[in-house]
């Protein structure tokens, strides 16, 4: 038996362990935290924003919410800023997931999660750069899963990474102003922040309900929306 037949599914499966575990054991939410940015990231100029721009893509590539990361982006760097290093660290991690997928995951979860691998190709399939970018307005869905789906299917990388950096823009922006507010106690970017998050999202599923031509997403997501 040769072992290197499945050192790859091995490896896969070891990682979705080590994933879980960190998850379950709030380690890497602990460490994004305003204590952390306060103390490691703000004011330290670009080795702080890199610092950031690394804690934020392995966060977003091993399933923390990728708000969390926009929210603490705003908080650290201001709406502006703090948009712009969110979205990036956001991209790197939906980078490292999509490509771990297809190069690692793609012998093993496409055989054990067939049935929402061919969910989200069909999905994408008639044209992946704007199907992905509706999956990305919509307010609901698994961020980490649909990367991971969309790499072990047979989904072109370029349509997808770059449909979901432009989806990904309204929705950092929200979060990230949210997060410049709570520093200097502006209520008001807090409510406009709240106010854009609902209208982004009735936009997500506006377009997702016209332009899917009966596709879907499954019926998690239709019941959410």
């Amino acid at each position: 038996m040769k072992v290197r037949i499945y050192l790859p599914g091995l490896v896969f499966l070891a990682t979705l362990i080590a994933i879980g575990y960190v998850l379950e054991s709030g380690m890497l939410t602990g460490t994004l935290s305003e204590a952390w940015i306060d103390r490691e990231v703000r004011g330290k100029g670009m080795s702080g924003e890199l610092l950031y721009l690394a804690m934020g893509g392995a966060a977003t590539a091993v399933a923390v919410p990728r708000h969390i990361v926009s929210f603490l982006g705003g908080y650290a760097f201001g709406a502006g800023l703090g948009t712009a290093l969110a979205l990036v660290a956001t991209e790197i991690g939906c980078v490292l997931v999509f490509f771990y997928g297809r190069y690692i995951g793609r012998p093993l979860v496409s055989e054990r999660i067939r049935a929402r691998v061919r969910r989200i190709e069909d999905f994408l399939a008639s044209n992946p750069f704007s199907m992905t970018l509706l999956i990305r307005l919509l307010p609901v869905g698994n961020n980490f899963a649909t990367s991971l789906a969309a790499g072990v299917s047979r989904v072109p990388a370029r349509p997808f990474l770059l449909g979901s950096l432009l989806g990904y823009i309204p929705q950092t922006f929200v979060f990230a102003l949210a997060g410049s507010g709570i520093d200097v106690g502006a209520h008001s970017r807090i409510a406009i922040a709240a106010l854009f998050f609902v209208v982004s999202g009735a936009i997500g599923i506006w377009l997702y309900r016209h332009y899917r031509r009966e596709k879907s997403l499954g019926e998690e997501v239709e019941k959410a929306i």
